[in-house]
C-alpha cells in the first residue's frame, strides 16, 4: 500500500515530496493522502479492522446500509437480522441514554460510552457514530476524532449547525460561517492523520444549510469540506430524488450519504432506490427507538390494563431473550476457558 503523504497539496492528482503538516485553509491546495486513495481498498479480503473494513466498503461496489441504534438490545438485533454496519444515531443516543430531545444535551462523554459498549459487540462490524457539531471549536473536534478512534468507531460525521444544535428534521436551524465548518473538518482531518501508525478512520462532513440557506450553498459547502479531506459528503434534509441525484453528481466521485428518517424531510426512500440515485451510504437513524416507543407504549399499556406482560412478552422467556443478547457466546466460552458455570442455564 502507497506511504502516507498527510498534507494538503496543489492538486489531487499531484505527489509532491513530502514536507509541510497541513495547512489551514484549502485555498492552500486540495489535501491528498496517498494511503487513504479509494483504489488502495478495492482488493483482498474484508478487514477485521471495522474502519478499514468501512473503506473497503466505500471502494467496492455496493451501498452501505447502516441502520440507527441506540443502545445495546437495538445493536444486537441489528446484527441478529445481519446488517454489516452500523450507525449510531445522536439523536437515538440522546433519548436512549438521557431521555431527552436532539438540542445538543448529551455531551461528548455520553457519546463515547455509547460507542464503546455498541463497538465491543462484534469488533469487527464498522459503527458510524454522530458527532454533531464535534462539541467545540478545533482542539476539542480533534479530542472528539481521537477518542472516537479509540473506542473502536470506523467514522463520524461533523456537521455545520451552531453549538446549540437540534435533530437535523427538525425546523429552526441555525448554521455557522463556510470558514466555522472547514475549520472543523480541517481539525479533524489532522487529528486522524495524528493517529500513530496510520489510521483509516472515516471523517464524513455534514451539512445542514440546505434549509437555511439553500441547495447550492450547500453543495459547495460539502465540496470544500471534501477539498479539506472529508472521505464522504453528508447533506442533510434532502427533500427530493430528484435533489439527491443532482447532489451526488456534483460532488461525484466523492461518496454521498443520506439519512431517512419516516416522517422526516427526506423521502422515505428504500436503500434499493438511494442506491439507484448514487448515495453510497444509508443511514435510518431513528429505526430502532421509533419502534421501541411503540413496543414500549404498547406493552405499558397492556400491562397497566391487563396486571400483565404475557401477551406484550409474545412467548419470549428469559432464556430467549438472552440469547439475543449473546448468552450462547457466553456459554462456549466459559467451556473453552475449562468453566461450568453454565453448564445448564
Amino acid at each position: 500500500m502507497a506511504p502516507a503523504l498527510d498534507y494538503f497539496t496543489k492538486s489531487s492528482a499531484q505527489t509532491p515530496a513530502p514536507a509541510p503538516a497541513p495547512v489551514a485553509s484549502p485555498a492552500h491546495g486540495v489535501y491528498y493522502n496517498a494511503r487513504l486513495d479509494p483504489k488502495n481498498y478495492l482488493e483482498g479480503p474484508l478487514s477485521e479492522n471495522p474502519a478499514t473494513r468501512l473503506r473497503q466498503m466505500l471502494a467496492r461496489p455496493g451501498i452501505v446500509v447502516a441502520p440507527g441504534i441506540c443502545d445495546g438490545i437495538s445493536a444486537r438485533c441489528a446484527l441478529e437480522a445481519g446488517f454489516t454496519c452500523l450507525y449510531q444515531s445522536g439523536a437515538a443516543t440522546t433519548a436512549s441514554r438521557m431521555g431527552q430531545p436532539d438540542l445538543a444535551i448529551a455531551t461528548l462523554n455520553d457519546f463515547v460510552d455509547s460507542a464503546q459498549m455498541v463497538t465491543s459487540l462484534d469488533p469487527t462490524c464498522p459503527v458510524i457514530a454522530d458527532a454533531d457539531t464535534g462539541f467545540g471549536g478545533p482542539a476539542m473536534v480533534a479530542r472528539t476524532v481521537t477518542q472516537y478512534a479509540k473506542s473502536g468507531v470506523a467514522g463520524l460525521h461533523i456537521e455545520d449547525q451552531v453549538q446549540t444544535k437540534r435533530c437535523g428534521h427538525l425546523l429552526g436551524k441555525q448554521v455557522v460561517s463556510r470558514e466555522e465548518f472547514l475549520t472543523r473538518i480541517r481539525a479533524a482531518v489532522i487529528a486522524r492523520d495524528a493517529i500513530p501508525g496510520g489510521s483509516d478512520f472515516v471523517i464524513i462532513g455534514r451539512t445542514d444549510s440546505a434549509q437555511v440557506l439553500g441547495m447550492e450553498e450547500a453543495i459547495e459547502r460539502l465540496k470544500l469540506a471534501a477539498a479539506a479531506g472529508a472521505d464522504v459528503c453528508f447533506i442533510e434534509g434532502v427533500k427530493s430524488k430528484e435533489l439527491l441525484e443532482s447532489t451526488v453528481a456534483a460532488l461525484a466521485p466523492i461518496p454521498v450519504l443520506v439519512n431517512v428518517i419516516s416522517g422526516g424531510l427526506t423521502p422515505p426512500f428504500t436503500y434499493r432506490e438511494a442506491e439507484q440515485m448514487g448515495a453510497k451510504i444509508i443511514i435510518f437513524s431513528l429505526v430502532s427507538c421509533v419502534a421501541m416507543v411503540h413496543a414500549c407504549r404498547a406493552a405499558m399499556h397492556s400491562l397497566k390494563k391487563t396486571g400483565t406482560d404475557f401477551v406484550s412478552a409474545q412467548g419470549m422467556d428469559p432464556k430467549e431473550f438472552f440469547k439475543v443478547m449473546g448468552l450462547d457466546a457466553v456459554i462456549e466460552l466459559d467451556a473453552k476457558a475449562g468453566g461450568s458455570a453454565f453448564e445448564v442455564v
